[in-house]
């Protein structure tokens, strides 16, 4: 018997995930140290499946009345039960994901991009430039995110494009506020007053140095808005700003269901929950990012 093979036979069993690459384990070992973590990533993934390929999870149409069928409770065949026209709810809320889900990200792609360049022009540029845009950043810090979203919702018109869009614009000012508190912080530092009195120009300064080590708190930022933005949207939906029938949206599934709430209670319930699961796993995993952040800062 070889060397080899004695010490095969001497490895204990129960070390098989060392056969896993070292940062596989680590991060294996790190999810199973944090079950939450673990649920609200595996709720996301479910919920980013149910809005790219939504046939994967039901088979059931979700514009398809069965008038025969309708207000059913939920039961083996109708998980969530069925609405007043007798369609399927589980698959009205699995192919709404994909319509709350685009408002959301099309919000917060807005809302990081204009946020970041407002922030990142007043905080390098500083004097009158940073006054006049945190001043405006105020004002719209002083206007609840709500109702700036409803306002500029009811100018642009419905749809969940006008939606996210509105949204997005509401959301800004805020990233805009953390973006220049950044900027201001790394322009300072001494790598980048070094990179300046090298001669190089400022565009090549602010993109190489200072904007990679600003980005890091906006981008928390910007994961926490993820169920700040679903939350959103799911309420301007549920006002009628949203897709309109017979397309499915969380927001507007809820809105659709208040009117039978007393007799059907899962037509509210259910969509409900998933959008309080959903922003709760959101800001679980935000909060984990910036845990990671601070540890390695």
């Amino acid at each position: 018997m070889t060397e080899t093979t004695q010490l095969a036979i001497g490895r204990p069993a129960s070390l098989a995930t060392d056969r896993l690459p070292g940062g596989t384990t680590t991060a294996l070992r790190a999810l199973v140290a944090r079950p939450t973590l673990t649920v609200a990533l595996v709720w996301l993934a479910l919920v980013v499946l149910a809005a790219l390929l939504p046939g994967a999870l039901t088979h059931h149409d979700p514009l398809a009345a069965d008038p025969a069928a309708k207000l059913t409770a939920p039961d083996a065949a109708h998980w969530f039960g069925t609405d007043q026209l007798g369609r399927d709810l589980y698959a009205r809320v699995v192919h709404g994901t994909a319509l709350t889900l685009q408002a959301a990200v099309l919000a917060i792609v807005i809302g990081l991009v204009g946020g970041s360049l407002v922030g990142l022009v007043a905080g390098f540029v500083g004097g009158v430039v940073d006054a006049v845009l945190m001043r405006v950043a105020d004002v719209l810090l002083a206007i609840p995110s709500l109702l700036l979203s409803l306002t500029i919702v009811t100018v642009l018109g419905f749809g969940t494009v006008n939606v996210a869009v509105a949204v997005g614009v509401a959301s800004i000012a805020t990233i805009a506020r953390i973006m220049r508190s950044e900027v201001v912080r790394v322009r300072t530092a001494p790598y980048v007053e070094a990179a300046s009195a090298n001669g190089n120009r400022w565009w090549r300064v602010l993109a190489v140095h200072v904007l990679p080590n600003a980005a890091g708190p906006v981008l928390v930022l910007a994961a926490l808005e993820f169920g700040t933005a679903i939350l959103a949207v799911s309420s301007l939906s549920f006002l009628g700003y949203g897709a309109q029938p017979p397309q499915p949206e969380w927001g507007s599934l809820v809105a659709t269901g208040r009117d039978f709430i007393a007799s059907s209670w899962w037509l509210t319930t259910i969509p409900g929950l998933v959008i309080a699961v959903t922003v709760l796993a959101g800001n679980r995993v935000a909060r984990a990012l910036d845990t990671e952040r601070r540890a390695v800062r």
